[in-house]
């Protein structure tokens, strides 16, 4: 499967469901759907062609759902309209994306053909040189099951430090856990690299959107991840910042040319919202 941490559960409850339910419509709400909008030049891969049109090797991109509620949100509680709205939304948990919103369409998202790509994660890699898989059938005697299985199980965060909670992260920091201080800098180091591409890919930000399990509860990952941004209108505000957030909030000084939010995620209610609008077009 093109995502092995998420499929083989999702496909388990769609038997269950149709076992106990047989008469009762399901609807699938595709993690990948909002991010179809995103042009050629932003999902096609740099490897031959035929590959595409044969076997669609491509970005698809997840989280769309994570993406597209936070991105509606963020242009409501700004008193904009969606269309006239660029956001950066930034989807931070055990899993990791960032996606390029413009004039509320997906443009570009980090996560590619697999949720493997991208952000540094809990347990997955994030971006690493393709190359690393041959070199590791020859150097290691590692064949690409295996390979596969660690970049997806036993990399990002826990490959660097052990921990893939950041929770237990900053508890090992704080003890001078050298490895665990160094997950946090390449994480939010990657986070900072998204954050400037995107902004040169979208000209004009209006917001960025933090959102899910770390980006709304961790103050240092949100600070670490802002630091340095300061000359391209990205200016937060340290003791916003420090705040829990169980609501949506600001983080930005009074003269950040970019706002900054924090607004918790509702996948939940995002599907159910599409489930009805497909079940409504059914009945009529």
């Amino acid at each position: 499967p093109l995502a092995p941490l998420h499929n083989p559960a999702n496909l388990d409850g769609i038997e269950v469901a149709m076992e106990l339910f047989p008469a009762i419509a399901q609807v699938a709400v595709f993690d990948t759907a909002f991010h179809q909008t995103i042009p050629q030049r932003a999902h096609i891969y740099a490897v031959p062609y035929e590959l595409y049109e044969r076997h669609r090797v491509r970005r698809y991109g997840f989280h769309g759902t994570s993406h597209k509620f936070v991105a509606g949100e963020c242009s409501r509680l700004m008193g904009r309209e969606l269309s006239e709205t660029n956001l950066i939304t930034i989807h931070l948990g055990n899993g990791c994306s960032m996606s390029a919103v413009e004039q509320g369409r997906s443009i570009d998202t980090s996560l590619g053909m697999t949720p493997l790509e991208g952000l540094v994660m809990g347990t997955r890699s994030g971006d690493v040189d393709p190359a690393i898989h041959s070199f590791l059938e020859r150097a290691a005697g590692m064949n690409l099951t295996q390979i596969d299985a660690m970049l997806n199980k036993d990399s990002g965060l826990k490959g660097i430090c052990g921990f893939n909670d950041m929770r237990d992260i900053h508890a090992a920091v704080a003890e001078g856990d050298e490895r665990a201080r160094l997950a946090l800098e390449v994480q939010t180091y990657r986070n900072k690299k998204y954050i400037g591409a995107y902004m040169a890919v979208l000209g004009r930000v209006d917001a960025l959107v933090f959102t899910a399990g770390i980006g709304e509860n961790d103050p240092l990952v949100r600070q670490k991840t802002l630091a340095g941004l300061d000359h391209l209108g990205v200016e937060l505000d340290y003791e916003k910042n420090s705040r829990r957030f169980t609501s949506p909030g600001t983080l930005h000084t009074s003269g950040s040319r970019v706002q900054i939010w924090v607004i918790p995620t509702n996948e939940e209610l995002a599907i159910a919202r599409e489930s009805l609008s497909v079940l409504e077009d059914e009945n009529h």
